[in-house]
């Protein structure tokens, strides 16, 4: 920012008070939070199981969609039945497009990273189509409101910070965290998830069903990922848009996750910096007229740092204190030889 010409001091003061200046801005800083944490826990889900999903921005869009219809066509339900429904609907949604990537990887080989791609593209013009074609308002290029009793808003914690579109998801997005770690490092299930993403042909011997796991896997983050569109048109907005692009979330989901370790309480912390990050940049622009990509390039050089040990640890390999260089044609311990 200096080297821009910007006062560097102004800009990040600017940005704290933009986040924690007033109870409105607390509010509007969690719910800026809760999608990235969402689509975090998706993509470092996956990656413990030893897959890579890049389509968790096209499940996102799915259980968006999902959760729109059955709250804008849904009529007459209450409130304590339709908001669930829409929800677990739109979960579910999510879930089964992310298990068509895994399956078609545990059984056809298809490489998740090029089939998620192509379906995080087939995600948006589906959803667009459903929307135009089903739910559309009249003369706008965005769905029908939800139906009141599809809402999953917090009327009393909006009231209590200054009318903050405030939801249940950050809520439901603790428990999530928990049950990411519960399942992954204190069930049978868990520890055949992540033997798999170790290595699959050992899982394999060991008689661990692959094909399964990899399905199963895929299928939980997509499930993460439509939750948090879920909680996106079913708390915040109440309607869908049309519209030419992806909202992003999911993509910010890889840095937040690669950010996080991959483990569920680094994902929610890597989520609260992102997000505080991306609400402050508005604060940024209107008080000290520095350009919100600042703040892009700032979270770019966090995902540099982080992953630069990798390269760090590939050019310098410390040899081990006290160990000799073997002879040429002798042979080490088991260690060498994988038996250790």
């Amino acid at each position: 920012m200096w080297l821009g010409g910007y006062n560097s001091w102004s800009a990040y003061s600017a940005l704290f008070h933009k986040v924690f200046g007033s109870s409105y801005d607390i509010g509007e800083t969690i719910r800026t939070i809760t999608p990235l944490l969402f689509t975090g826990l998706s993509v470092g889900f996956a990656f413990r199981a030893g897959l890579f999903n890049i389509g968790a921005e096209g499940q996102f869009m799915i259980g968006m969609t999902a959760a729109t219809i059955v709250g804008v066509k849904l009529h007459g339900l209450p409130a304590i039945v339709h908001a669930p429904l829409a929800l677990v609907v739109g979960a579910l949604a999510g879930g089964l497009w992310g298990a068509i990537a895994g399956f078609l990887k545990s059984n056809r080989g298809v490489n998740e990273v090029i089939s998620c791609i192509m379906l995080n593209w087939i995600a948006l013009y589906l959803s667009n189509y459903l929307i135009s074609s089903l739910v559309l308002e009249k003369g706008q290029q965005r769905s029908e409101m939800i139906q009141e009793s599809a809402s999953l808003s917090i009327g009393w914690l909006s009231k209590a910070l200054d009318n903050a579109r405030m939801d249940w998801g950050i809520f439901i997005g603790m428990i999530c965290v928990a049950l990411f770690y519960i399942l992954l490092w204190r069930t049978k299930q868990g520890y055949e998830l992540r033997a798999v993403g170790h290595n699959a042909d050992a899982a394999r011997v060991s008689g661990i069903n692959v094909k399964g796991s990899m399905l199963k896997s895929m299928m939980i983050s997509g499930i993460f990922a439509g939750l948090g569109g879920v909680f996106e048109v079913l708390g915040v907005f109440h309607y869908q848009v049309v519209t030419a692009a992806s909202p992003g979330y999911g993509f910010d989901g890889i840095a937040v996750a690669l950010l996080g370790g991959n483990h569920p309480i680094g994902i929610l912390l890597g989520s609260v910096l992102f997000g505080a990050l991306t609400y402050g940049s508005a604060g940024m622009n209107f008080t000290a007229n520095v350009p919100t990509e600042i703040v892009r390039i700032v979270i770019g050089c966090i995902i540099f740092f982080v992953a630069s040990h990798g390269l760090i640890q590939m050019f310098l390999k410390p040899r081990k204190p006290g160990r000799k260089p073997k002879k040429k044609g002798a042979v080490d311990g088991g260690s060498d030889l994988g038996l250790g």
